[in-house]
């Protein structure tokens, strides 16, 4: 057999994923103010980009009912040209995952804002009482200070402070008295019971029995009134007053002095009811727009006369006009599958929560004939707006359970029922009268599916709920 080299022809398929389908991927995945952001850095790198002016409106009208037709827009979707690229960026969605995620790497910097708020906050107004508080206490309570939790917890060791200072264990001691006396009480605890006994003391009640009361949180946790009335030497009525003294403490003293919550983000998609059903289309308040300058690009083809110049302008050119079309078709993209979600979930849209659906993304992705991962990118991170809400759009994607009218309910309908039917109980229902309940309503539940959706919504067993009743009642 002799050995030599040879030519061989083989043909076989490959995915190869230009720049521009990238970029259209990403922007898929993106919300209203991420792009806008992206958009931004374009504008900046090519000067053929400029901002449109006035509102972007893609639009599409999903009707129910006899006469209703398909689903149509203002704006005509799928058309031959869309189709192309809808292959062209799903196909490579299903050879890729979350390979193109948009974010910071994952060496995160210094939090700036969270020193700033520190500083101007809960660390402000302590340092404001400490000052004049010099010697190694001041210098350690100003060190414990910077090392407190938003809540005003120290979680931080003694020891380990008293070596970052150089300073023995009884300097940083001292240090830590002069923190837990500043307001508000119970600031620069280690721990809840901690917290609960400066805050005691403060109020000149930390006598005996409630020192006892609160080393024994446990048993009042388990709703143990007689072990504790035993333990504190009180009766009845002292008990449910150092009860009730007890749950008006903050056991986070920290978080008045938290900044403010961030505003709600604007939504990504708008839901309205029209006459015959809904209507579908993307906030314009958070919609960017921009457009080819044409004109300024054939002023500057007019002076480029040497190849590297022509060169520089037609990637331009092909860049900026390949972002608006990507654009372009992200919008169609996710008002069509905005669309398909409102057509499986008529019920919610129309009745609230009560009337959710188990949906997968498979089967919105097989009704638009686009890729599951497709979907899976245009349901990230992005919300809905619509007369019961603001909704993520993955809140619409969930398992389910059997119902009577044969379809099935969604996971989160079923919450809802139970979390309903707790609110309302006079008396404390079991699981099994929980299940027998949400029968009546078309729920077919197991008892322990009862219990699992019950605990994950954070409500206790019928048995920690009677006892809760009856710690309240004697507190009352």
């Amino acid at each position: 057999m002799g050995l030599g080299p040879g030519l061989q022809l083989r043909a076989a398929q490959s995915l190869v994923m230009s720049q521009q389908l990238q970029q259209a991927i990403k922007l898929l995945q993106l919300t209203n103010l991420e792009v806008e952001a992206a958009i931004a850095e374009e504008l900046a790198r090519n000067p053929l980009l400029e901002a449109g002016t006035g509102d972007v409106v893609i639009r599409e009208d999903v009707e129910f009912g006899d006469e209703a037709a398909e689903p149509k827009g203002a704006d005509q979707l799928g058309g031959k040209g869309d189709e192309a690229l809808d292959r062209d960026w799903t196909e490579a969605a299903a050879e890729t995952d979350a390979s193109y995620e948009i974010g910071g790497s994952d060496d995160e910097g210094f939090d700036f804002d969270r020193l700033s708020s520190c500083e101007t906050a809960l660390c402000e107004h302590l340092m404001g009482q400490l000052h004049g508080a010099g010697g190694a206490a001041g210098r350690a309570a100003e060190a414990i200070v910077h090392e407190l939790e938003e809540t005003g917890w120290l979680t931080t060791s003694l020891k380990d402070i008293g070596e970052a200072l150089e300073l023995p264990l009884k300097d940083v001691q001292a240090g830590l008295r002069l923190v837990q006396a500043c307001d508000p009480p119970g600031v620069g605890a280690r721990d809840l019971s901690e917290c609960l006994a400066l805050q005691a003391r403060a109020a000149d009640r930390y006598d005996p029995a409630m020192a006892r009361l609160i080393s024994n949180l446990d048993l009042l946790a388990r709703g143990q009134m007689a072990a504790l009335k035993r333990i504190c030497g009180v009766d009845d009525e002292d008990l449910a007053d150092m009860v009730r003294e007890l749950r008006a403490y903050d056991p986070k003293p920290g978080c008045r002095f938290a900044p403010e919550p961030a505003t709600t983000a604007e939504p990504d998609v708008l839901v309205r009811r029209t006459a015959n059903g809904f209507a579908v289309e993307l906030n314009p308040a958070t919609l960017p727009r921009v457009l080819v300058n044409r004109r300024y690009h054939a002023e500057l083809k007019a002076s480029a006369k040497d190849k590297r110049s022509r060169a520089w302008l037609s990637e331009h050119y092909q860049s900026a006009s390949w972002l608006v079309r990507a654009l372009d078709q992200r919008a169609r993209t996710i008002v069509r599958i905005v669309g398909e979600i409102i057509t499986h979930q008529e019920g919610f849209f129309r009745e609230g929560v009560r009337a959710l659906r188990p949906l997968t993304m498979t089967r919105v992705a097989e009704a638009v004939e686009m890729h599951e991962s497709t979907v899976s990118r245009v349901a990230s991170a992005k919300t809905l707006l619509c007369e019961h809400g603001l909704f993520e759009l993955r809140y619409f994607f969930s398992s389910g359970v059997a119902a009577d009218d044969g379809e099935g309910a969604s996971a989160e309908a079923v919450k809802a029922a139970i979390g309903k039917l707790v609110a309302a109980e006079t008396e404390v229902l079991s699981d099994d009268a929980l299940v027998d309940l949400l029968k009546e309503q078309g729920f077919v539940l197991a008892r322990r599916t009862v219990a699992k959706y019950r605990e994950a919504m954070g409500i206790g067993s019928s048995v920690q709920r009677r006892r809760q009743r009856a710690i309240q009642g004697k507190a009352a």
